[in-house]
């Protein structure tokens, strides 16, 4: 990542595309007006709820989002650093009481601690360099209110507006460089050490239905105390998973054994036996909570014409999952860097839910599924793979590789009775570990088979490993500690 990017230099580059204070000039693009109205609502459905809440918005430009956050929010207080345009967006929204304007750069802003709930900016990072972005997050920290957000959104890889530019100082980072930025910063608030936590990174979908491009992100991030315990020494559990189990090269060897684009419990085989326990019509909307690199998402898109979110909180298996949908034109499939535990959608907002062998990563299965019952509409249904226990108590081999692991397990008698007593109806609690002995023996036939080209693609000390892994799965199944549950239920149609 480059460093170069001086104020100056980034203030004369603003003062080109601010004289006549314009949308087009503002996002630097010709189709701004349709952009804008296509967007705007996007971004705002992602937003937490605003109702009572104090929210500083950085980069506020001419006001395109000031007064859509005013509507809603108790207070906004609209910041931009070039003259011009916040006296445009006093123009344009000085008639709302609760907002305030203020003409300041971000990285000399200084402002009380804790006086909000939401900080929001739409492309304000890439014109910082790495230094400035770190401290000015370092300084979020400090202005938000304890489980306060941070809205961000940026143009990666590389410029996406077409207006024409004598000069252009932009910094153009990938979104794995913003995870590292945002998520490394950390405050002692009240006594306690505080980070942020990403819930949620996707790309705008306006940009990539309008234009293809996929490289305008954003992202949602909260507040939280670190617990270096609970997130096994890491930063955050998501640091935790991209370092440890799904590392890039680990994930590229779970493929290998499971299958192109797999990486659960007997790849595309078991996928196609799982998913012919639903009723998938064309159109309907699934989500896919733990969507790893995407192979059943692109397979129910293909083979059943539904609309596919893919949510996974690695941002390893997210990336390849990107990579793939390059891939498949067309296809009808989203994907984005998620927190399920953290994320919110609109009630009613899908006709499936669906997971594979990811649950087990949630300590409180009964909130989570008290968020499906409510994401989901009338009629829908939930249909789950998960790593499972036997009765306890377990060996102290099992028990050293749940805490490893970081799993949190339940048999399948009691993960059914959870989403019974969280709502669910016609709920199916399927014990599976036969079928999964069955998957196990193949996978680990055919990665014996496929010794050479395996070894040649990663090492002989990567091929022990994975293969005395498939042995202790298979050993931990036989001794009864380890099970893997299918579980199908419905939301019912009404309330009783």
């Amino acid at each position: 990542m480059s460093e170069s990017c001086p104020r100056p230099e980034m203030r004369r580059f603003w003062q080109d595309h601010s004289q006549e204070s314009s949308l087009q000039e503002m996002m630097l693009d010709s189709e701004a007006e349709r952009l804008s109205h296509e967007d705007t609502p996007e971004i705002l459905a992602l937003l937490p709820g605003l109702e009572g809440q104090d929210v500083l918005e950085l980069g506020a430009g001419i006001g395109r989002f000031t007064g859509f956050l005013a509507e809603r929010a108790h207070h906004v207080t609209a910041v931009d650093f070039m003259e011009n345009f916040v006296v445009q967006n006093r123009a344009n929204n000085g008639h709302r009481a609760n907002v305030k304007f203020l003409e300041a750069d971000v990285t000399s802003l200084q402002l009380p601690q804790q006086s909000f709930d939401l900080i929001f900016s739409n492309w304000l990072f890439m014109y910082l360099s790495d230094t400035e972005v770190s401290n000015v997050v370092q300084r979020m920290l400090l202005w938000l209110r304890p489980g306060g957000h941070l809205f961000l959104r940026e143009s990666c890889f590389y410029q996406s507006g077409n207006s024409p530019r004598s000069f252009n100082p932009t910094l153009y980072r990938s979104p794995a460089d913003y995870n590292r930025l945002l998520t490394s910063a950390h405050q002692t608030c009240e006594g306690k050490l505080c980070g942020f936590e990403i819930v949620l990174s996707r790309s705008v979908q306006t940009y990539i239905k309008r234009k293809q491009n996929r490289n305008q992100v954003c992202w949602l991030l909260r507040m939280v105390p670190r617990n270096l315990e609970a997130t096994h020494g890491y930063e955050t559990f998501q640091k935790f998973l991209d370092s440890e189990q799904y590392a890039s090269r680990s994930i590229r060897r779970y493929e290998w054994v499971f299958g192109p684009g797999f990486v659960s419990t007997g790849g595309l085989s078991t996928t196609k036996e799982l998913l012919s326990m639903l009723d998938l019509k064309k159109g309907q909307r699934v989500l896919d909570i733990g969507c790893g690199i995407g192979g059943g998402d692109f397979y129910m898109a293909k083979e059943f014409g539904v609309e596919v979110l893919g949510m996974d909180l690695s941002h390893n298996m997210v990336e390849l999952a990107l990579e793939r949908a390059q891939k498949e034109p067309g296809s009808s499939v989203q994907f984005e860097i998620g927190d399920a535990t953290q994320r919110l959608f609109p009630e009613a907002s899908f006709d499936v839910i669906y997971s594979r062998d990811t649950i087990l990563h949630v300590v409180d299965k009964r909130a989570l599924f008290a968020k499906f019952l409510v994401w989901l509409k009338p009629g829908g249904q939930l249909l789950i793979s998960d790593y499972c226990c036997g009765p306890r108590p377990w060996s102290k081999a099992f028990t050293e590789y749940v805490q490893q692991r970081g799993y949190s397990l339940l048999t399948p008698h009691e993960y059914g009775q959870v989403l019974q007593e969280v709502g669910f109806s016609q709920v199916k609690a399927l014990d599976y570990t036969e079928r999964m002995l069955t998957a196990l023996a193949q996978e680990l036939q055919e990665l014996e088979r496929s010794h050479d080209q395996f070894v040649q693609e990663f090492s002989e000390k990567e091929f022990d490993s994975m293969a005395s892994g498939w042995r202790q799965k298979r050993q931990r199944c036989a001794d009864g500690d380890q099970r893997w549950g299918v579980f199908y239920a419905l939301k019912p149609h009404a309330a009783l």
